[in-house]
């Protein structure tokens, strides 16, 4: 692993030295591979242009992110800057273990879950030059090793094949299911999610940050290391469960559709963004944070409240004020 530290500050240092003005469009392809921007997309995905294709990213996306931290702390390799003041941190947001690289993992995951469900030719192109441009920006702005981008595309690329391979038989199993037992098993998935998450934490107990990495990253201006945080467990998990919840309550009423003018399909992506932000934020200031079982479980509330809102509750909102209708087809929940 030393090797493919001292190797990967080398070529950073290459990359870096390319210029300054190279800053500014790297950070935004690495945007695209950010969490935040996810959730903005996402619902427009799923309330406005095509909603199985939005229920099928939220689901590899909430995946995706208890693998990566999983796969975070199993190997608990540090950040490029960590290492090294010969490389600039000009992302510096940053406060867990470097591999797998998440923009890599969820870049693959995403781009590659729209190209499949499209299935054009020049979407597939489009999607791997931007997914590629994720993860050489990681490398530019000095947040990521090689070795960590190649293993977030890897891993990424294992879980687009699982869900493109299984999502069929899946599907047409829970199909099959009640309402109750589909939730059912939306609820076991997430509990799986913290059994899981928990258990990679326990492979670090009573881990202690290197000195040297944090008085690196506040000689970088960084935010300071903090790799064990579990909250990101129960965040997927919480999302998983309350997309299950909406999205087997509103296909129980004969789904809604995501078509229409595009004036309605504006209105229903801001109506639903404000009930997004309502519980976000609202929740977000009522709830305490910090850790321990109460923190955790509020937590969980939080994003199971989030998910139904984008899966079910949105929807239902948008047919009763008649922005949406109820008939299926290509593009009904």
């Amino acid at each position: 692993m030393q090797t493919l530290i001292e190797s990967g500050i080398a070529f950073i240092i290459v990359l870096q030295r390319l210029g300054d003005w190279l800053i500014a469009p790297m950070q935004f392809f690495s945007y695209l591979g950010n969490e935040e921007f996810f959730l903005l997309v996402l619902p427009l995905l799923y309330w406005s242009v095509d909603s199985a294709l939005g229920l099928r990213v939220a689901l590899i996306l909430v995946t995706s992110n208890v693998l990566n931290n999983v796969g975070k702390l199993a190997f608990a390799g540090p950040r490029p800057y960590w290492v090294s003041t010969d490389i600039h941190a000009w992302w510096s947001s940053e406060t867990g273990f470097g591999i797998p690289s998440g923009h890599a993992q969820n870049a693959v995951s995403v781009w590659g879950m729209f190209a499949a469900y499209m299935g054009r030719r020049w979407i597939w192109v489009l999607s791997l030059v931007i997914i590629f441009l994720i993860g050489f920006s990681r490398m530019f702005l000095g947040v990521h090793f090689s070795h960590d981008v190649i293993a977030g595309w890897a891993l990424g690329a294992l879980l687009l094949w699982l869900f493109v391979r299984f999502w069929k038989p899946a599907a047409e199993w829970l199909e099959k299911k009640t309402m109750g037992r589909q939730i059912m098993v939306g609820f076991i998935v997430s509990l799986i999610f913290i059994v899981v998450g928990f258990g990679a934490s326990s492979l670090r107990a009573g881990y202690q940050v290197p000195e040297i990495w944090i008085s690196n990253a506040a000689l970088a201006g960084t935010e300071l290391p903090a790799p064990l945080d579990p909250n990101g467990t129960f965040t997927s998990a919480g999302t998983l469960f309350g997309v299950a919840i909406g999205a087997a309550w509103i296909h129980s009423l004969g789904g809604v559709q995501a078509s229409g003018p595009i004036s309605k399909r504006a209105i229903r992506y801001v109506i639903g963004l404000i009930g997004v932000l309502i519980l976000y934020m609202g929740l977000g200031a009522i709830f305490p944070r910090g850790e321990g079982f109460i923190f955790y479980l509020l937590r969980f509330i939080r994003y199971t409240l989030i998910g139904w809102w984008v899966a079910g509750g949105a929807p239902w909102l948008f047919v009763r004020l008649k922005l949406a209708g109820r008939n299926t087809g290509d593009n009904s929940i």
